[in-house]
């Protein structure tokens, strides 16, 4: 094994970075390149898989350079935003329309069709999802029925989430996707090794266009040296949230932690117990090492960081992100207004794809503070919503492990530690989706013997203990409730 050190792609929603660790998990250096969003129409989400490729290669290599060449790296690892799909010809390699964004809602009349006809609780229980325009199954059928060439490609067509398409990048060919992606496509079961024929039947999806289903953590292939100096083991590949949790050291049952990036994602490791939801929360592949896997219980929150880009972009309430905090301190609390965040529908436990964000409560005394307070106020009691459906399936939480760019807000973590009557727990270095991709891909080159020895790669956390009145608490969470209720009534 060559190198010492651990390259890092890491394809977020909003950007691309690369970023190199030293074994013992100190970040060396970062490379970001931001990526362009397309709107093309309500409900629409696309980026330009080209686009996210050329960037990421320049990220690369930009890195690459600052620590010496392609020689010092012992191997790589992926992270990516999940769900989100890409087309190509297998035989030019190039994309054959914009990759479909996770947040796209586009295919929710197709979702509509298969709960009426009967098949969401057949989908739940094997592939541990919900039926929503979310995952990548739909959009996959979208993509066949809509985009002509797709079909006129016939096995030359490629379809896959962004770790398999950088992959086939990267290698000049090689077609894979890890266990982790493929638990959210809903085309393989939860405890199936491989594509399920009656899942590939029914979304209408030919197994022919898929990659092969790997480990999480093990070498599947090498980087093309030309691409990037040398011939890097790729041996670690993971969804966003799953490379977090990993990241957070969340190894073993009942440990949870949550994700505040453009969205908001809680995940709750269940061990090697296939995750079983009542209260329509998701079952996932957490980690597969040897074909082993390791679960856990989802609740995902569709607007979080995004909200706070909203209301600095389009409603010019603030002029930086960092401001929010400062508003939310500025007022002695939301002065009666309630901010329900559905601005791309609502997700767990409630799963309203229809539903529109809300503002209720303004008055001539409304400050943009208290505007904003309200919005900050949203993420705990978007996450009591979830702690709730959790300790009703049986994955109560003890504390929970916070991470991504908006959980840097402090007033953010304390008003979740209140929320939620628990302790709240931040590491030093919240960009723990790479860190996790990091130890995945240490372990799969032999770095480390195993996750547990990969925990040194890691930063002490900041603790925030509750300390709201419980009076006060129990008003907003009763005004929460009951301003929600009327909105899903209404949608419904």
């Amino acid at each position: 094994m060559n190198g010492e050190h651990i390259l890092v792609l890491d394809e977020g929603t909003t950007s691309t970075r690369a970023i190199v660790y030293g074994a013992d998990g100190r970040v060396l250096h970062v490379a970001q390149k931001e990526l362009t969003q397309h709107y093309p129409a309500p409900g629409r989400v696309e980026h330009d898989a080209a686009e996210i490729w050329d960037k990421t290669l320049a990220c690369a290599r930009e890195v690459i350079g600052k620590v010496g060449g392609a020689d010092r790296i012992a191997a790589l690892g992926i992270t990516n935003q999940r769900e989100t799909v890409v087309a190509w010809d297998r035989q030019t390699g190039e994309p054959i329309t914009r990759a479909i964004v996770w947040q796209d809602r586009r295919t929710a009349e197709m979702c509509a069709t298969l709960r009426d006809g009967g098949h969401e609780a057949m989908l739940q229980e094997r592939t541990g999802l919900v039926v929503d325009p979310y995952f990548s199954g739909t959009k996959m059928r979208w993509v066949l029925d809509n985009v002509p060439e797709a079909r006129a490609l016939g096995e030359r067509l490629a379809l896959g989430t962004l770790e398999s398409w950088l992959v086939w990048k990267l290698t000049g060919g090689l077609h894979v996707t890890d266990a982790s992606n493929a638990s959210r496509t809903q085309l393989m079961a939860l405890d199936g090794a491989d594509w399920d024929d009656d899942l590939l039947g029914l979304f209408g999806v030919p197994r022919s266009a898929l990659g092969r289903i790997v480990d999480t953590a093990g070498t599947v292939g090498t980087c093309d040296p030309e691409l990037l100096g040398a011939p890097i083991p790729i041996s670690g590949l993971a969804g966003d949230q799953q490379a977090a949790t990993i990241g957070q050291h969340c190894l073993k049952a009942g440990q949870t932690k949550a994700t505040f990036g453009t969205g908001a994602f809680i995940l709750t490791n269940m061990g090697e117990t296939l995750p079983r939801s009542s209260h329509r929360l998701l079952g996932t592949v957490l980690c597969q090492q040897g074909g082993r896997r390791t679960y856990a219980l989802e609740g995902s929150i569709f607007v979080a960081g995004s909200l706070i880009k909203w209301l600095r972009d389009e409603l010019g309430v603030i002029r930086t992100a960092a401001e929010s905090e400062t508003l939310a301190r500025a007022v002695a609390d939301n002065g009666g207004v309630l901010f329900l965040p559905a601005l791309a529908g609502l997700g767990a436990p409630h799963w309203q794809p229809d539903a529109k964000g809300v503002v209720t409560g303004l008055t001539q005394g409304t400050s943009r503070a208290h505007i904003v307070r309200a919005a900050m106020e949203s993420m705990a009691h978007q996450c009591h919503d979830l702690q709730a459906a959790f300790a009703a399936d049986g994955a109560a939480w003890t504390s929970l492990r916070i991470d991504g760019g908006m959980s840097a807000n402090d007033w953010m973590a304390q008003d979740l530690a209140d929320v939620l009557a628990l302790p709240v727990e931040r590491p030093a270095d919240i960009e723990t989706t790479a860190l996790g991709a990091a130890m995945l891909a240490g372990v799969g080159v032999g770095l480390h013997a195993s996750l547990e020895d990969a925990v040194a790669m890691g930063s002490a956390s900041k603790r925030f203990a509750p300390d709201m009145d419980g009076a006060v608490r129990s008003g907003r969470i009763a005004m929460w409730e009951a301003g929600l209720k009327r909105h899903i009534d209404g949608v419904g």
